[in-house]
């Protein structure tokens, strides 16, 4: 019966240390310090001087290249990135069935010609011969008639020549100005159709840039104006000359093409890259306040962007952003962040929802 009483006392003693034990843990877990963070209270920018719009970076002098006939290619002379020369043959397309029809065509000629000449002989004889009245006005015009038939095949068949002559220019491409390949979108043994798209080519050197203006202030640029082109990816300034104002936006969803010519820079921009133009235009006194927060307190989840915000209980909260344009190293928030708010900058831990700090 000792026996007994004893192993009841260890395993209540060994339940009570356990349940002892993980209270402590809870309250260690409870009273966890508080990560300690920096705030900043949003920045609002009613008077910013410039009236922006956002675009894209394209060379001055580019081209798409395809084909007027079908036919399989032989071969791709270049690749991506290749420097080409004008005048560089680029791809070959099978073509023979134009060899077959340009030699009909010769044996056209010749049977033309040889016509021509007989009708020509005939023509001379008989106008000798009506010039000594030896043939009648009848038969000179049915000569006449013959000899004008002759010579309208042998120019038929000459046009027709030159038709098929062009029709080559198509089955062997040729590079239009000198520039560098930036895409080949077929390769030997594909079947090249009319219209598509083989060999793109940029002149290299000159950029500009094509932007897109709403309706509400395209009335305020003007042709020839200077304007600085922030290329975001890279983070620099190029200065730039309005070249072309669009004055219809039927085909463009309502905004207006504004073409931007780049100065010629050392900085290495590429087609294709996103950048803001800025117009040294004073903005509607109608303009709304734009707010605005560092890139780097911008928190990004797949393609969600937001940022940390400070609640009244000392808690980290997640708020949604919508954003707008980059000004610099800073982003317009279009909505999800009022003026009278702070959001966190930096913190001393790992941050997320819920998450207690102190401010520093």
């Amino acid at each position: 019966m000792k026996k007994y009483t004893y192993i009841i006392a260890v395993i209540t003693l060994s339940i009570f240390m356990t349940s002892c034990g993980s209270d402590k843990k809870k309250i260690v877990a409870d009273n966890s310090a508080p990560i300690a963070v920096k705030v900043s209270a949003v920045q609002a920018d009613g008077n910013n001087p410039f009236l922006t719009a956002s675009g894209k970076i394209q060379a001055e002098n580019s081209a798409d290249l395809s084909t007027r006939m079908m036919g399989f290619v032989n071969k791709v002379h270049v690749n991506v990135g290749d420097n080409v020369r004008k005048g560089q043959l680029l791809v070959s397309i099978n073509n023979a069935d134009l060899q077959a029809k340009r030699a009909q065509v010769n044996a056209g000629i010749t049977e033309a010609t040889a016509a021509y000449n007989n009708a020509q002989k005939d023509y001379n004889r008989f106008k000798n011969l009506f010039a000594d009245n030896s043939a009648s006005q009848k038969e000179m015009d049915d000569m006449t008639a013959h000899f004008e038939m002759a010579k309208a095949r042998l120019e038929a068949a000459n046009q027709m020549k030159n038709e098929v002559n062009s029709q080559f220019a198509y089955s062997n491409i040729t590079a239009p100005f000198s520039g560098v390949v930036t895409s080949k979108n077929i390769e030997a043994g594909d079947m090249a159709n009319p219209g598509i798209i083989l060999i793109s080519l940029e002149a290299p050197g000159k950029f500009e840039v094509i932007a897109m203006v709403p309706e509400s202030e395209i009335s305020q640029i003007k042709k020839g104006t200077e304007v600085d082109v922030v290329v975001k990816s890279i983070n620099k300034i190029i200065n730039g000359k309005v070249i072309e104002v669009s004055t219809s936006a039927k085909n463009t969803g309502g905004q207006y093409l504004v073409k931007v010519a780049l100065d010629k820079t050392d900085t290495n921009i590429l087609s294709g890259m996103f950048t803001t133009v800025q117009f040294p235009i004073a903005k509607k006194a109608t303009a709304s306040t734009m707010v605005l927060i560092p890139k780097e307190a911008i928190i990004t989840k797949g393609q969600l962007s937001g940022v940390y915000i400070t609640s009244e209980s000392n808690t980290v909260v997640l708020r949604w952003l919508r954003l707008g344009r980059t000004f610099g190293d800073n982003v317009e928030v279009l909505s999800g962040l009022s003026a009278d708010e702070s959001y966190i900058v930096s913190a001393e831990g790992k941050l997320f929802n819920g998450a207690k700090i102190s401010i520093q």
